[in-house]
């Protein structure tokens, strides 16, 4: 069947020799199996799976086992196919390309069974010269190679050496050899994710015609001169020109709000022309800069660029400039071994606090721009201001930058090379060249965008010998490192961007990896760079365990999803936390009985005979272990921003491990498959605010540390609170006298013995009350309301079951729960089941009688539909 394909034209001039032609034939095509015994419709931007499950003739494959069941499809080499007309007289153009954005991953490209391309790396785009192929009528094949084969055969080929790791633990029921193909390294299974090696065009693809020349690519970089203190932008615009003879025209640049009008004379040779053109921006025009969130406005400037070429020929490019600075400090410390690390974002010292993000599902197609708004969006409601794009999963889409741009996120964005050594022969290094290259300029002129990282975790791995690498072998994996890193990705990185940092690996000792050829005989290093830090058998109430770094870019726990969540991919007979199903979802060695270590260090776990409550009661355990740990050492790292003890601190980010699900299953997320907020993303919330008073013990002593975020000094107070458990009235309080919070800065606020402090409240022990804190003026709340367990919940005396109940009421778009409690109930947590939308807060300790709490939905819903659907769970309620 003949398909409808969408026509553009672009800025034409005087006559059809003076045209291009774009034509996209995304949309309506047909796959088949290898053997031909599968044929069926599928979309483009798309790939197999979907295409099998929206024709029915596979479930869901996320449901239950269904990861395994279909692990056939990877393992098959599927066509693509496509029959169209081309909408215009061919022989009236000199030249026709196909252009791929997207392509996932190894294939050859047919056009009326004429080999024109051969793809191998999902990273980057692709151009294939039809000029003398293209037909009216044109019968379109792509022909995919498996990636689990493709892997395998890559890996037999490399004869000389190994390049570990060879396949993922067993538990992750991966496939093996990730490392020998550029695609998603995730897609070969994680420790938190399936497998599910998928096969497509997964961007648009289109054919574009053309005379004369063609503009193929456009950027731009704001520079800002320090040493005139001047703001420039070079533009970067590449041309295919085919004419023979030179082509003349004029580029004219606007971007009203600057008052820039610039035109440049251009002068345009055959064969693929780069042209840059710079602007000067006047001094005396006031720039307002770009700030991540909670620091300032994201301002951006729209800007043209028109190239006026001769024959009537014109190009046009609108895009969005904004201007920011960022440097990466790295220098000596007084009163401690080792070189800071942080940002400066516009000269100010910024902490970063955020989380890690990794694909939100296995199937691209299904990543849409609501759900990429309504993850980012919670980002920033959460009081982030900073994601690290991890480099197992891939390069985000467009508007997932230019969300990050809008809503002020920092990206600190890794190359897509993790947990592996990797292969540096002459066709892998050409596929990683091209894939640097492009991704460098794709994404240079987003502000977002603070540093690129080569790698995850490689250096630790080589230079800690995860992978058992004899030492007489070991030269040659340090060469190939940094080949790969250094004499590569480095070089084409500063090639094309010079207006960021760029470090080698994460974590990694920065300068001194640098120093050291690369290599530091310790990347963990809590004195130098970035640190990763995991600890699941010590007790993470214990702020001793953590470490005092310059900056943490990964940490993390494990909790489970809500029981909504998983109830759509799973039956009655999997519900149980000892299920084949609950041990089937864990990709994490021990990862179920971890979880339930570090739980049963401070909470009872459930015992209800009722194997479905207890299972609902176990997945609310998870979570609020997982949300106290992940507090109580991320309010560690903020307290440690400005404080050298024992010759270590000045932490300057906390980006904890990992944002969102990309299935249903256990994991170290705060945001569950699909965008609904687990616990630890409403503490996420408070303990991100700018403004927070951090409580912790040390020898019995009871401390509370102030921490400002804010740009300027401000005058408050601290209001401590002492709660019994039994009451819903505070037993004593005591605030302090007005002090200044500095700006940007952590400050000791108040110290006193724990039995000084129960001593001036009645009847009140470590077991049988509970503290809380927080930071006011006269008239206003600044920061959130802190806790501090004085003893461990298992262990409380006089904490009752709480009858909390609510009335539901709408105002306007929101819905107003009024909540009153029988008792005080800690982790009290309101849940709406599969209703999607977010609480003003959640699992938060109850210690008054009333409590009014908002539910903003993000689809419409009503009053009945929430109290049909609405469940409140405290602590108590599961023993």
């Amino acid at each position: 069947m003949l398909l409808r394909l969408l026509l553009l034209l672009a800025l034409c001039g005087a006559g059809s020799a003076a045209m291009v032609v774009s034509v996209s034939l995304r949309g309506s095509w047909r796959i088949r199996s290898g053997n031909g015994s599968l044929e069926l419709p599928a979309e483009v931007p798309g790939c197999v799976h979907s295409a099998l499950f929206h024709q029915r003739l596979i479930q869901d494959p996320y449901y239950r086992f269904n990861n395994l069941n279909y692990r056939w499809i990877a393992l098959d080499n599927w066509t693509y196919i496509k029959k169209f007309k081309i909408p215009f007289d061919i022989s009236k153009w000199h030249k026709v390309k196909l252009v791929f954005e997207g392509i996932d991953t190894v294939a050859v490209v047919l056009l009326n069974n004429i080999p024109v391309g051969e793809t191998d790396n999902m990273f980057r785009s692709y151009s294939f010269d039809i000029t003398h192929v293209v037909q009216a009528v044109n019968i379109l094949e792509v022909h995919f190679q498996s990636p689990v084969i493709y892997a395998d055969q890559r890996s037999k080929v490399h004869t000389h050496y190994s390049v570990p790791p060879n396949c993922p633990p067993r538990v992750q029921d991966g496939e093996c050899h990730v490392n020998f193909i550029r695609k998603a390294q995730c897609s070969f299974s994680w420790d938190w994710g399936p497998s599910f090696p998928t096969q497509g065009i997964w961007k648009d693809v289109r054919i574009e015609a053309y005379n004369i020349c063609h503009l193929n690519y456009f950027t731009f970089t704001p520079i800002y001169d320090n040493n005139i203190q001047e703001w420039n932008l070079e533009i970067e615009s590449s041309f295919d020109v085919i004419s023979s003879k030179p082509v003349l025209g004029q580029a004219i640049i606007a971007i009203p709000e600057l008052k820039i009008q610039q035109t440049n004379s251009i002068e345009l040779h055959h064969g693929e022309r780069i042209v840059k053109l710079f602007v000067k921006i006047d001094k005396s025009v006031t720039i307002e800069t770009w700030w991540p969130h909670g620091h300032g406005n994201q301002t951006g400037y729209n800007m043209t660029v028109l190239f006026k070429l001769d024959g009537g020929l014109s190009f046009e490019k609108s895009a969005k400039v904004y201007f920011r600075t960022v440097e990466l400090i790295e220098e000596p410390i007084k009163g401690s071994r080792g070189l800071s690390f942080y940002f400066k974002i516009n000269g100010l010292p910024i902490f970063l606090k955020g989380s890690n993000w990794i694909p939100p599902d296995s199937f691209q197609d299904r990543v849409t721009s609501a759900l990429l708004r309504l993850l980012l969006q919670s980002v920033v409601d959460a009081n982030m201001n900073a994601l690290r794009v991890w480099g197992g999963g891939i390069y985000e889409q467009d508007e997932f930058y230019e969300l990050c741009d809008e809503l002020g996120i920092m990206v600190w964005q890794d190359f897509m090379f993790a947990c592996a050594l990797y292969p540096t022969d002459q066709d892998f290094m050409d596929s990683v060249r091209a894939e640097v290259a492009y991704q460098v300029r794709r994404l240079k002129s987003h502000p977002s965008v603070i540093t690129w990282s080569g790698n995850n975790e490689n250096e630790a791995a080589l230079v800690l010998n995860w992978y058992d690498i004899q030492s007489s072998n070991l030269s040659t994996y340090i060469d190939d490192y940094v080949t790969l890193y250094v004499k590569n990705i480095r070089r084409i990185v500063f090639e094309g961007d010079q207006t960021r940092p760029f470090i080698t690996s994460s974590p990694t000792n920065g300068a001194k990896s640098t120093a050291e050829g690369w290599l530091s005989e310790n990347p963990y290093d809590p004195n130098y760079g970035d640190v990763h830090f995991y600890d699941y058998v010590g007790d993470c109430w214990n702020w001793k365990i953590f470490p005092k770094a310059r900056f943490v870019s990964e940490y993390g726990y494990q909790s489970w999803p809500s029981f909504s969540t998983l109830e759509k991919v799973s039956s009655k007979e999997d519900w149980s936390y000892e299920s084949k199903f609950a041990h089937h979802r864990q990709h994490f060695t021990d990862g179920n009985y971890k979880m339930l270590h570090q739980a049963e260090l401070h909470f009872k776990l459930p015992q209800s005979a009722d194997q479905l409550c207890k299972f609902k009661d176990t997945i609310y355990l998870t979570q609020v272990m997982q949300a106290q740990c992940v507090k109580t050492e991320t309010e560690f790292y903020r307290r440690s921003r400005s404080e050298i003890v024992h010759g270590e601190g000045h932490t300057m980010g906390a980006l904890y491990w990992q944002l969102s699900d990309i299935w249903q299953a256990p994991s170290w997320s705060s945001l569950e498959y699909g965008g609904k907020w687990k616990m630890l993303h409403y503490f996420a919330r408070h303990f991100f605010a700018p403004l927070l008073p951090v409580g912790f013990e040390n020898e019995d002593v009871f401390f509370i540390y102030g921490v400002s975020d804010l740009h300027s000094d401000h005058k408050m107070m601290l209001t401590v609170r002492v709660h019994a458990w039994s009451s819903l009235e505070p037993v004593c309080s005591e605030t302090t006298k007005p002090f200044v919070m500095k700006a940007g800065e952590s400050a000791l606020l108040y110290d006193k013995p724990v039995a000084e402090l129960l001593r001036g409240c009645t009847n009140c022990t470590r077991q049988s009350c509970v503290v809380s804190f927080y930071l006011s003026t006269d008239r206003e709340l600044l920061s959130p309301t802190n806790y501090h367990f004085l003893s461990s919940p298992k262990e409380a005396k006089g904490l009752h079951k709480a009858n909390i109940s609510a009335t539901i009421s709408q105002q306007g778009d929101t819905f107003v729960f009024h909540l009153k409690t029988s008792a005080v109930a800690p982790f009290v947590w309101l849940d709406v089941g599969s209703l999607p939308g977010r609480f003003s807060d959640n699992g938060f300790l109850m210690t008054e009688e009333t409590r009014t709490v908002f539910f903003y939905p993000w689809k419409p819903t009503n009053e009945s539909e929430l109290e049909r659907s609405f469940h409140v769970t405290s602590l108590a309620d599961i023993y």
